[in-house]
């Protein structure tokens, strides 16, 4: 396999310029452009434009600065993550545009903060969202029933960035619903919903990335890659941690929050343990929760 400049030194200053500048531009840039543009209450084709960006500058950075090299390499799995993706962004852009209605049609009492600096309320909704994505996620590992739709996340035999909507989508439904329905109840504004849905995105291809990016010690607050990797571990009970989406925050309280720094991770990591054959094209995914133990 042919590798790049920056991939033959692991210590040049161009690679280690990467490793600190990419986490700045996707959780500083894109996110604070993301925040600026719903709060200005832009069109949705700029917030589109600008996590398409989002995406190709994380791919880039998986070439630039890989963790592992061969994570690169499609493992006959693009075209399914593909339709993962587009499936479950189409998802959350319906569920999106939908909020203006469901907030007038589920809200019991108008309590939101809105006297709060908009960058506060979307901290606050990020926490709620976080909470109920994390016991959901929690949950998913301990009921079969639920397990059955998560285990198609877990079937992946490589981490990047399009790891984080491989989910089947009636899985995908109930985290948002249980992360969202709080939110809703108390009156979350559109804005604030748009701001916290570019984020989730964002999250996620950072959470799932394959660039050996660095973010210090925050690697201890924020649920990325570092940290998400032991999530994927197959064997046995070791992938039992670090549920968060955002913040290993409820993992802390939850006691789920493990991380060792000198851990280095290979396909034969991923995946699950008992389901080795768990099937691999899109179609089948989507029906193999339906098809028995």
């Amino acid at each position: 396999m042919l590798t790049t400049p920056l991939e033959a030194s692991s210590t040049s200053p161009a690679r280690q310029a990467l490793r600190v500048g990419y986490p700045l531009f996707m959780l500083l840039g894109v996110n604070g452009a993301a925040l600026a543009l719903a709060h200005g209450g832009a069109s949705k084709a700029w917030l589109g434009g600008l996590l398409l960006a989002a995406i190709g500058a994380s791919f880039l950075a998986e070439r630039a600065i890989p963790y592992e090299p061969d994570w690169n390499r499609s493992h006959g799995d693009v075209g399914r993550d593909l339709l993962h993706f587009l499936v479950n962004e189409a998802s959350n852009v319906l569920a999106v545009l939908a909020l203006p209605f469901l907030s007038g049609w589920v809200r019991l009492h108008d309590a939101w903060p809105h006297a709060w600096p908009f960058v506060l309320q979307v901290l606050f909704a990020v926490l709620v969202f976080d909470f109920g994505v994390t016991l959901t996620h929690w949950l998913s590992h301990r009921v079969p029933a639920l397990w059955r739709f998560h285990a198609v996340h877990h079937s992946v035999k490589r981490f990047y960035g399009f790891n984080g909507l491989m989910k089947h989508p009636l899985h995908q439904a109930l985290e948002l619903t249980v992360g969202v329905a709080p939110l809703l109840l108390i009156g979350l504004p559109s804005s604030v919903a748009t701001a916290l849905a570019a984020l989730t995105v964002v999250q996620l291809l950072m959470q799932h990335s394959n660039a050996d990016y660095t973010v210090g010690r925050l690697k201890y607050v924020l649920a990325l890659n570092a940290g998400h990797r032991f999530h994927h571990l197959k064997w046995g009970g070791v992938g039992d941690v670090n549920f968060g989406l955002f913040t290993h925050l409820w993992d802390t309280l939850l006691g789920t929050w493990f991380y060792t720094p000198e851990r280095r991770f290979s396909s034969d990591d991923l995946g699950i343990a008992k389901e080795p054959d768990f099937p691999v094209g899109y179609r089948a995914q989507l029906l193999k929760p339906f098809q028995g133990k």
